[in-house]
This record gives C-alpha cells, sequence and structure tokens, in this order.
C-alpha cells in the first residue's frame, strides 16, 4: 500500500509512503507534470489531500488562481485513478501533535522527527506529515469489489 499526502498549492508538495520507501517533492509547476507524477504512482494508492478554504485578507484574483490549481489538482488525482478524500489541517496537526499555529516550523520540526533519513524543506514538511496521517491515523480501507452483503456473508 502506497500513502500519499498532498499540501495543495504552489509552495506545497507531494509526499509518498511506501513499502518501497518514503519521499516528497515541491508541487510540480505544470498540470501535465503533476498528472504525469501522480499516475506514476497511482498504483495500490490512498491520497489524503488537504482540505483548503479561502483566507480572510487574500485578493480576489490570487483566491481564483488558488481555487484553480486546487480543482486541477483533485482532477489530477481522479484521472490518475487514485482514491482519495480531504482532511482539515487541524485534525492531521492535532493529531500529530504539531499544531502550527501558521508557524511553518512547527511542522518541519516534526518532518524532520519523523524522517530524519529526508532532507525536509517547507515545501514538503506538510505532504510528508499529511501521508504519515494517512497510513497510521485516518483509518483507509482499501475496496475490496464487494458489496457488503456480500461482506456480511462472509463473516456470517
Amino acid at each position: 500500500m502506497k500513502f500519499i499526502g498532498i499540501d495543495p498549492g504552489k509552495s506545497g508538495g507531494i509526499g509518498i509512503i511506501s513499502d518501497d520507501g518514503n519521499y516528497a517533492i515541491k508541487m510540480p509547476e505544470t498540470e501535465r507534470d503533476l498528472f504525469e507524477y501522480l499516475r506514476d504512482n497511482a498504483e495500490g494508492a490512498f491520497c489524503l489531500i488537504e482540505k483548503v478554504h479561502a483566507m480572510p485578507g487574500q485578493g480576489v484574483t490570487s483566491m481564483f488562481n488558488f481555487g484553480m490549481s486546487y480543482g486541477s489538482l483533485r482532477m489530477a488525482i481522479v484521472a490518475a485513478g487514485i482514491p482519495f478524500e480531504t482532511v482539515t489541517p487541524q485534525k492531521w496537526q492535532k493529531t500529530l501533535g504539531c499544531l502550527t499555529k501558521g508557524d511553518k516550523n512547527v511542522s518541519k520540526r516534526k518532518a524532520q522527527e519523523l524522517f530524519p533519513n529526508i532532507k525536509i524543506t517547507h515545501a514538503i514538511a506538510d505532504s510528508l506529515l499529511i501521508a504519515h496521517y494517512a497510513k497510521h491515523h485516518h483509518g483507509y480501507v482499501p475496496y475490496s469489489g464487494k458489496t457488503l452483503w456480500q461482506c456480511v456473508d462472509e463473516i456470517m
């Protein structure tokens, strides 16, 4: 099983935790690069993407551009065939004991603790932590292709 954590936005990143190792990249610059990276890592993957919203004080143009990027990111995940869900920053940060309250160094330090063999930057810290949260705390169960009643029949 492969767990993908995504911190959306141009300054975000994509973190992957799998049996083959843990690694992360800063957010690809184009939609095609993003899709190809996700497609190449889709087999056996589950993705958890940080749920984002408009922030007070941001201009209309920047929020529109961010919304476009977030929509493109979700569509790339769908097109790559990766099941995904969203998680609020407060939920994963609280669970991992790294509520940032806007200080990105808090999550960077936590990522350095959990992933000492990876050079942690602000761009990839949150994505690795989201992937870690997906693996250890989210409770994702892969789809088996069976109906609920088929599963109940197996248990009975």
